[in-house]
């Protein structure tokens, strides 16, 4: 249900919920979106895609590159991710996934870990973390342990990634005594009120919180210097305008104020920002940079989230394995509606339409912790649907920033793994069980094959953001499109791919895609063919195919890891341009996408 910014809600919590807070019954998600129109009340845009089986399809298209055709750098806003679990970090797993990121490039992605100020014991569990940085002795004297912190900071500072410095939340021995309304029930399933939210009412001391948060600044300066320290982002909170934060607005601007300057007195030159809202965050957003403009605080950046679904209801109840209560999938045009509505809220503020948005949670479905056993809607987050939606959307926000003043520079995936998951448990992550690579991780692979330049495409059957406005509230329909791009060798990638916003609709006979790159300058190129869709690079398809074991064998465990990663469609092989044109054909399934590379020989 929608309610006002900034109303303060405090429910008497009388079962045991989720850790973290994970369900407010009146906003909506953890991660946060509120199934319903959003705060602003202007969005025509439904929680989740609707399936229709009657759709039609695209039986056709023609796709041109011009490889001359230079559109300027490629700006590789995919490079980014983050995750609640703050404690997974340094696991054997997490430093093996952060290590993979750094492998696609061999440059830096931007990580971004929820809960690094929260008290506890680092026992990590989904949705809930704690860095327990900040403690507090019986004379109330501070003292700060960064334990923790440095496992967290070491595994992603190894991997060659840079940290996006979330700051958050009130550590336990910071809680104002207004806290104490929020009321627990005893339940074997939490362990206080802390953990049920506590963690997100303002900090009682500002004058604390500014000297923990310098000390952290003076801590990462001194143990990764400064060369490493000024690639990071510094940023306030997460989502204030839903149950993340249980103050009022102007209690988080007071906040900022002390915030930024407690960064820069140690870090001149570090970039900080926020406010990290929600889809539906537009007056917060609006009131929050009305404020640093009066007030003349920092803004480096300016920070929000979007979703592309929230089911109804997350949670069913019902038989393991039964079919959800109503198809629904993701919807593409509600992101972008999301995101360009924000990009305009920034450009109101003249002096603020230069500054980078970072979209540090942008993803097709909320919350992460949830899968297959909860609803069966999140089964696409298993599934070749995910990785060929998440090419697409990278490519529709660039499309975007090219109409709008002020522009995206991340688009961050809020996904990373969890502990102790069945395989294919459907939750929004880059690995399940056993280690084993969902086909998520191959879109970030196909994007990483993509050079510094970016070619002007087009396409036949494409679905232009122009037409965001005419859509009505419907999600995106099929379409195929194309993202292409050149490095400085005059190797040539092409993107392309066939999708709609409706994760049960699939079609009998593959699209024929007729390919043409023209302006090749070279006598001759080697030609790879790399596909994602159900039939490869694709774990999971093996898995069902293998009767959906719980318990694979080392045989078949090896099987799944033999299939995870990128594959090839066809070896590769030589062609000869024709007059600087080489013409191709791709037949695309529904969904489906390939990545054709043209390395001159």
């Amino acid at each position: 249900m929608d309610r006002p910014l900034g109303e303060r809600r405090h429910p008497a919590v009388t079962a045991g919920p989720p850790a973290a807070g994970a369900h407010d019954p009146g906003t909506g998600s953890a991660g946060g979106h509120d199934p319903g129109t959003g705060s602003a009340g202007d969005s025509p845009f439904p929680s989740a895609a609707p399936s229709d089986p009657t759709a039609p399809h695209v039986t056709a298209a023609a796709v041109t590159v011009d490889a001359q055709d230079d559109r300027g750098p490629l700006r590789r806003i995919w490079e980014s991710i983050g995750y609640d679990e703050i404690n997974w970090t340094a696991t054997p797993t997490g430093r093996r996934l952060l290590q993979t990121f750094g492998d696609l490039t061999g440059g830096p992605y931007l990580v971004r870990p929820h809960y690094v100020f929260c008290s506890g014991t680092g026992f990590g569990l989904p949705h809930w973390g704690s860095g327990n940085v900040y403690h507090e002795d019986a004379d109330g004297r501070p003292s700060y342990d960064f334990t923790i912190v440095d496992e967290v900071y070491d595994a992603i500072v190894g991997a060659g990634h840079h940290v996006l410095v979330e700051l958050a939340f009130t550590p336990r021995d910071l809680l104002p005594d207004r806290a104490a309304e929020l009321v627990l029930q005893d339940s074997p399933t939490v362990y206080s009120s802390y953990e049920a939210g506590a963690w997100a009412y303002p900090p009682r001391d500002l004058g604390r919180w500014g000297d923990l948060v310098a000390a952290h600044a003076q801590h990462c300066l001194e143990r990764y210097g400064a060369e490493e320290v000024d690639g990071w982002l510094w940023e306030l909170w997460n989502e204030p305008d839903i149950f993340y934060w249980r103050g009022t607005p102007e209690e988080f601007h007071a906040l900022y104020d002390v915030t930024a300057a407690a960064v820069r007195r140690v870090l001149p030159r570090a970039r900080v920002g926020g406010p990290a809202v929600t889809g539906g965050g537009v007056d917060f957003l609006r009131g929050f940079l009305a404020h640093t403009s009066e007030r003349g605080t920092p803004v480096d950046f300016v920070s929000f989230h979007t979703k592309g679904s929230a089911f109804t209801p997350w949670r069913v109840y019902g038989p393991t394995g039964g079919p959800a209560p109503e198809q629904q999938s993701p919807s593409a045009t509600k992101m972008l509606f999301e995101i360009r509505r924000l990009l305009r809220v920034v450009a109101e503020f003249e002096e603020y339409r230069g500054l980078p948005a970072v979209v540090d949670e942008c993803d097709a479905g909320v919350p992460a912790h949830q899968g297959v056993y909860d609803n069966a809607n999140f089964g696409f987050q298993n599934t070749e649907y995910h990785p060929v939606f998440q090419v697409k959307l990278m490519k529709k926000v660039l499309d975007l920033d090219d109409t709008e003043t002020v522009r995206v520079e991340q688009a961050t995936a809020w996904a990373f793994y969890f502990e102790g998951e069945r395989y294919f448990e459907g939750t929004r992550a880059f690995l399940t069980a056993g280690r084993v690579e969902k086909p998520l991780l191959n879109a970030y692979r196909m994007l990483a094959l993509l050079g510094s330049r970016r070619l002007g495409a087009r396409s036949s059957a494409a679905w232009p953001v122009t037409a965001l406005d005419a859509v009505g509230g419907a999600s995106m329909p099929e379409e195929v499109d194309v993202l292409a791009s050149r490095d400085d060798h005059g190797t040539v990638a092409v993107l392309v791919w066939r999708h709609t916003d409706d994760q049960y609709r699939t079609a009998e006979h593959a699209t024929p895609v007729q390919v043409a790159v023209t302006g090749l300058d070279a006598a001759r190129y080697s030609l790879e063919h790399h596909r994602v869709d159900a039939e490869h690079s694709n774990a999971h398809s093996v898995w069902r195919d293998l009767g959906s074991p719980q318990d694979p064998t080392p045989e078949q465990l090896a099987a799944l890891h033999a299939r995870q990663g990128l594959e090839a469609l066809a070896p590769p092989r030589d062609v000869t341009p024709q007059e600087g044109t080489v013409a191709l054909v791709v037949d695309l399934p529904l969904p489906s996408v390939s990545l054709l590379v043209l390395r001159p020989r």
